[in-house]
């Protein structure tokens, strides 16, 4: 399968570069040239499939072309040694439990697909893999943990001052070893805008053989729609999910968009947001406008650009009704958050 970037459809490369290069040197972002769609065959058993072998097919969707099958189930049983459960808060209402990964957050799953795929496609490669990585807070203790140890990696982590708790920066910061976490004085967004530039340095980022870990990476999307269709299945038959989801960066979103794109059925999507309501108030005017992050209780939603807006965009074909018909979006102030 071959991927593009969003910026320049014509601008196309093979999963090896998509994944390890990150970035498209337009600055845009990789998508695949055609979204995989899960077929009948799946859909009539998915809700008999356990969440690894969700996990198989989805992966097999999106990367089947080009990484062989035995591959592909070594990554997904290493990357979900642990469940995502579903519990019922009242009736109709329930939570997806996604903190029983080793750092308790979400994106363990991401992560650990990431540092797996990564592996394959470098194997028997001689050249230290580089892997970047700007955090609010999350990310960066998910892929300290994912990678490390990994052999012919080190990583780098960029977080911003102050602007972390105290659990998340010893996740960063206490493993050692191939794991290097670097403090900003500065927000998430010049973290990331960093990351950015480096990327867009082909000179640098030859050099060091540069990888992002960031959401900007579509290995890390792909296996978050794994625990969409999981959460799903374990609705009553008919039932068509509202998906709400807190939201920063918008990859956990986009993964879900990723999974209606498979052929999930959804009812609807909302993003929550703290103060950083960058795309709900473009779901309301249709007006995008990134501005700088303002810091919350919710740090690791601090993000005032966030990155795979141009990603949902995409999905949507450009189309503002078409984004607000499936996706709405509401704004929390740390008072409403405490509550």
């Amino acid at each position: 399968m071959l991927y593009h970037s969003t910026n320049n459809p014509s601008h196309r490369v093979d999963l090896k570069d998509a994944i390890l290069r990150s970035l498209p040197p337009d600055n845009g972002l990789y998508m695949p040239d055609a979204l995989p769609v899960l077929g009948d065959d799946f859909w009539k058993i998915w809700r008999h499939l356990s969440f690894t072998e969700i996990g198989i097919s989805v992966a097999d969707a999106f990367f089947g072309e080009d990484v062989p099958p035995q591959a592909i189930v070594d990554i997904v049983e290493g990357t979900l040694e642990f469940d995502a459960p579903l519990v019922a808060l009242g009736p109709g209402d329930h939570i997806l439990e996604l903190f029983h990964g080793p750092t308790l957050a979400f994106k363990d799953f991401g992560a650990r697909f990431m540092a797996r795929l990564m592996a394959w496609l470098t194997r028997g490669e001689d050249q230290l893999l580089t892997v970047l990585v700007a955090t609010s807070g999350d990310t960066g203790g998910a892929v300290a943990s994912a990678f490390h140890n990994v052999p012919g990696t080190r990583v780098i982590i960029l977080y911003p001052k102050g602007k972390v708790s105290g659990l998340q920066e010893k996740q960063l910061t206490a493993l050692g070893g191939n794991i290097t976490a670097l403090e900003v004085d500065g927000s998430f967004d010049d973290c990331q805008a960093l990351v950015k530039s480096a990327f867009l340095d082909r000179e640098l980022s030859a050099s060091l053989n540069l990888t992002s870990a960031n959401s900007i990476n579509l290995s890390r999307l792909v296996p978050q729609s794994f625990y969409y269709i999981h959460a799903a299945r374990q609705l009553p038959e008919g039932v068509k999910p509202v998906f709400v989801v807190p939201s920063g960066n918008f990859g956990n979103l986009t993964a879900g968009l990723l999974a209606m794109k498979l052929g999930l059925p959804v009812e609807h999507f909302i993003a929550a947001t703290n103060r950083n309501d960058v795309v709900p108030e473009f779901l309301k005017c249709g007006i995008y406008q990134p501005r700088p992050s303002v810091a919350t209780i919710s740090n690791a939603m601090d993000v005032g650009a966030p990155s795979n807006f141009v990603r949902m965009q995409a999905l949507f074909g450009g189309s503002w009704d078409g984004m607000k018909s499936m996706i709405s979006g509401i704004a929390f102030t740390d008072d409403e958050t405490r509550a």
